[in-house]
């Protein structure tokens, strides 16, 4: 029952400690090493103008929904000219201002993109429209080819893209010849379609979006064309029929009309322009975690002053350290003084470096054991003793920094930072094993706890373990449940297989 018990609780705080993990890796786009970039695009809309004199009022639709991309920034410079941005429905538009404007003008929007597995979907749901008015010939024409349509497709994405095969394709049809004349431009053709879809009383709505490249001037928009189906809108190209928003386009505008409007002034012209650059994938995820809904996308560390992130990627890095010592108890079969002193020692050389907090700390904790083992013979009291290393541990410390300080060693100036504590209980862990054990065990444990923590101090200080502990923090959740099935591991050491080779040799 206790088995199944373990069992239960081990596999399920790993699974949801990775449940968790995958979430943020593919829904959220943490990534999962440090220093990754991902592409960014900026772009750039330039509206230039020529004033008259009067009151000039601009209104440049500028992106609001953008599927398969998140916008990282977005800025207006506007001059001298007032400002309002606002969005109404799935659009958004800014609007710019200015009293008794002569001469030319320019105003720029400017917004960076990059590809983002977020889903943001359009709120807008239509109204079911009243079929346009048709003038003969062209009434009969539009009536045949909805007829047509109707009876070769079952749905509305199947009615839409046989709509815009038929008057791609069909040459001979005398009523598609007919209709098709209507329509030269893209723009056209979308406007064309929308009406026809409305005769077969489909909701329709253009779409223009602006096509991402590594480095271009003069983009051109290009227009889409959507049709409602009851619980979304799916998104056609007016000349292929090719279903969906190509993956290079970004949406900028929703619905009919033209992309800026002026009044007060002549001569508007709107001008796109896009470069491609690279943005730390990190700095991504941090802005993805903000606008998601995802409680545990906004429950980050991230979000953290950033004096508390350095003492909590420090921290989260000792249960790391544990794992260590509780796999090298339980599986190895290393011997240690407890389970934090290896930790703790680990700690410490993060300071001094490996090397050098090895020989600090065994030279310490040597001569405070010669100094411990004649207190010893004093036969003081157990608080009073302790006290007595300590201050014995601070004494070794400062001759120690004195010394190095005369020899230039600046490395070696660390050692003030060493857990005294930890140093003082040291000498006396070791001492009391020493007496009521021996010699050999208490050197064998010293020795182990050493080694521990030099494993310990090689994965805590590891950049990339580092970062997924502060990135992710639901490992913890997986190091307990790893934790949680050791505690009953009844199995042999491998140390012991050492120890009992002999026996095994003679069976």
């Amino acid at each position: 029952m206790q088995n199944l018990a373990i069992r239960f609780w081990s596999i399920l705080f790993i699974s949801v400690g990775l449940a968790i993990i995958a979430h943020k890796v593919f829904q959220l786009g943490i990534p999962i090493t440090p220093d990754t970039s991902t592409q960014t695009w900026t772009i750039q809309a330039q509206l230039a103008f020529k004033g008259n004199g009067r009151n000039i009022k601009a209104t440049l639709s500028v992106p609001n929904i953008t599927p398969g991309f998140a916008k990282i920034d977005e800025h207006f410079i506007s001059g001298d000219f007032g400002l309002n941005a606002n969005t109404k429905g799935d659009n958004k538009a800014a609007t710019w201002a200015k009293r008794k404007a002569k001469g030319s003008q320019t105003l720029y929007y400017r917004t960076t993109v990059t590809r983002s597995s977020i889903e943001r979907k359009w709120s807008t749901i239509p109204k079911y429209p009243e079929a346009p008015t048709f003038f003969e010939p062209y009434l009969t024409a539009v009536n045949k080819i909805i007829e047509d349509t109707r009876s070769q497709s079952a749905d509305t994405e199947t009615f839409t893209f046989e709509l815009i095969d038929q008057l791609r394709n069909s040459d001979e049809n005398e009523n598609i010849s007919l209709v098709r004349g209507l329509a030269r431009t893209d723009a056209q053709v979308a406007e064309l379609l929308t009406k026809l879809l409305a005769v077969a009383h489909i909701p329709t709505r253009e779409l223009w979006a602006i096509k991402l490249e590594d480095s271009a001037n003069n983009v051109q928009p290009q227009v889409f064309i959507q049709a409602y189906n009851g619980d979304e809108w799916l998104t056609f190209h007016p000349r292929t029929g090719a279903i969906g928003i190509p993956d290079d386009y970004v949406v900028w505008k929703i619905g009919r009309g033209p992309l800026f409007s002026l009044q007060g002034a002549n001569d508007g012209e709107l001008r796109f322009s896009i470069t491609k650059s690279y943005i730390n994938l990190l700095e991504l995820a941090q802005f993805n975690t903000e606008k998601s809904n995802s409680l545990l996308g906004k429950l980050t560390l991230f979000s953290l002053p950033v004096n508390s992130q350095i003492t909590y990627s420090l921290i989260l890095m000792v249960p790391v350290g544990a794992l260590i010592v509780v796999f090298m108890r339980t599986l190895i079969g290393i011997q240690t003084f407890g389970t934090f002193m290896p930790i703790l020692i680990a700690i410490a050389f993060r300071e001094t470096q490996l090397l050098w907090g090895i020989v600090l700390f065994t030279a310490i904790v040597f001569v405070g054991l010669l100094i411990r083992l004649y207190l010893e013979r004093l036969r003081l009291l157990l608080i009073p003793r302790l006290t007595a290393i300590l201050v014995i541990v601070v004494m070794l410390m400062l001759l120690i920094s004195f010394q190095t300080s005369q020899l230039g060693l600046d490395r070696l100036l660390s050692i003030s930072l060493f857990p005294m504590v930890i140093l003082a209980m040291t000498i006396e862990r070791m001492s009391i094993t020493w007496e009521e054990n021996g010699a050999q065990t208490a050197l064998i444990q010293g020795l182990g706890s050493l080694l521990v923590a030099c494993l310990g101090y090689l994965v805590m200080t590891n950049k990339n373990l580092e970062y997924l502990m502060f990135a992710f923090p639901e490992f913890l959740l997986v190091i307990l449940g790893i934790c949680i099935w050791m505690g009953r591991y009844t199995g042999y050491r491998v140390s012991e297989l050492f120890r009992f080779r002999d026996f095994k040799s003679s069976t």
